[in-house]
């Protein structure tokens, strides 16, 4: 399956919305050629602006000039953007509403080699506990391109979250992305996962696998953490009775505790949630820390068995 980097996707997003929306401007902290905004900066110089190694004064900036009616994307690595630029996104850009997208890269253990310092594993924790806060997490290459031109098309602040390594391709342009809502890419009956980010086709390998063994599982993309799909959250416990979630982010704070907040107000069934166990990363090969940190296929499989048991 073809393999693209959802943070090459961006890159060539901004360039097609800077061509036909002189209102886009683009922000980055001196990681041009990593976050991919080196490709809207060859395309659109006067409108690009490298703010140096100095990412709070990046989303201060963004936020100026979103308050003169620009539409800035600031990007930087999500370790960076989310934890030393926190108070800057939550007191200028949130608390006042501006219109400030923040598109970070290499989120998740999938930064691979640089480790524990770099591997974002909280920033959806901490973007989706901001009031008016939009938090998107794309699971492929065409679902990033509609991600970054609906974000720029709605009124306040976005954060993208995207990858470092390439993702297979999930999705062609028939596809439609909607802001807010979850998408089945599998239908079943005996359980849901529920994935976000690189854990959709991870999700969709481990339905095929059980699907093999006479057990069919519905597969719910959800894209956007916040605003959260909750009527897809509650009609999936109530017509298949069980949940997976599954995300590239601590279990605490993320995609797993925003539906677990959901099933215990509203359907509570049994639920377990995959991804990575309230611990930091390490340095190695993007494949073998999602083995082992427990992000795989087969972890979700027997998360899926598990919860069918206990219904």
């Amino acid at each position: 399956m073809k393999k693209i980097a959802t943070r090459d996707a961006y890159g060539e997003a901004l360039k097609e919305l800077g061509a036909v929306n002189p209102q886009i401007v683009v922000l980055d902290a001196d990681l041009t050629k990593s976050t991919k905004t080196s490709v809207f900066a060859k395309a659109f110089p006067a409108r690009f602006f490298n703010m140096g190694i100095a990412e709070q004064n990046l989303i201060g900036t963004a936020a100026g000039l979103a308050a003169a009616g620009k539409i800035p994307f600031a990007s930087t690595f999500a370790i960076f953007a989310t934890g030393r630029a926190y108070e800057q996104i939550r007191n200028s850009v949130a608390y006042p509403q501006l219109n400030v997208k923040i598109a970070a890269t290499h989120a998740g253990l999938t930064v691979g080699e640089d480790g524990a310092s770099h591997q974002a594993l909280e920033d959806i924790a901490l973007m989706r506990a901001i009031p008016h806060m939009t938090v998107i997490v794309p699971a492929d290459a065409e679902e990033t391109r509609q991600a970054v031109r609906l974000a720029a098309e709605m009124k306040g602040p976005v954060y993208l979250r995207l990858g470092r390594p390439g993702v297979p391709v999930l999705f062609d342009e028939k596809y439609k992305f909607a802001i807010g809502k979850a998408v089945a890419v599998a239908e079943g009956t005996k359980a849901t996962v529920i994935a976000t980010g690189i854990m959709v086709g991870i999700a969709l390998e481990a339905a095929e696998r059980l699907r093999g063994e006479g057990v069919d599982v519905r597969v719910l993309n959800m894209a956007t953490i916040k605003p959260l799909d909750r009527g897809a959250i509650i009609a999936a416990a109530k017509e298949t009775g069980a949940i997976v979630t599954a995300e590239e982010h601590n279990i605490i704070g993320g995609l797993g505790s925003a539906v677990a907040e959901v099933i215990g107000e509203s359907c509570p069934v049994p639920l377990l949630r995959v991804g990575v166990q309230d611990t930091f990363g390490e340095s190695g090969k993007p494949d073998a820390l999602l083995e082992k940190y427990g992000l795989t296929a087969e972890n979700i499989a027997a998360a899926v068995k598990t919860v069918i048991a206990r219904k």
